[in-house]
């Protein structure tokens, strides 16, 4: 989870919190993009995916950073929901919140 920030919504000052939705793993390839692009789309098209596309403050960014551990690569899905938002986001998948340094 990242530092909160403050957006402008509909006229109003909203604590908006930046936290990894969603992360996987690709293994060492020539193009991990390509790769990456199915379970990005599968996760997009789950429930979880379906209802952080529709409620998060702008649209959700996915970053690719290198994997030490395996040789290959990281794929996160980052996501800015309101307070709300997040306490259904986390109360209804159980998903603690992640963070990763970048």
């Amino acid at each position: 989870m990242y530092p909160n920030q403050f957006n402008l919504i509909h006229d109003k000052i909203v604590e908006v919190k930046k936290v990894i939705v969603h992360d996987f793993r690709v293994s060492d390839s020539e193009d991990p993009d390509l790769y990456a692009a199915e379970p990005l789309i599968d996760w997009q098209n789950s429930e979880q995916g379906q209802w952080i596309m529709n409620h998060a403050v702008d649209q959700p960014e996915w970053h690719r950073m290198i994997d030490q551990n395996s040789m290959g690569w990281n794929y996160v899905i980052t996501a800015k929901l309101t307070d709300r938002d997040f306490t259904f986001w986390t109360l209804k998948w159980n998903s603690p919140p992640k963070t990763y340094q970048r």
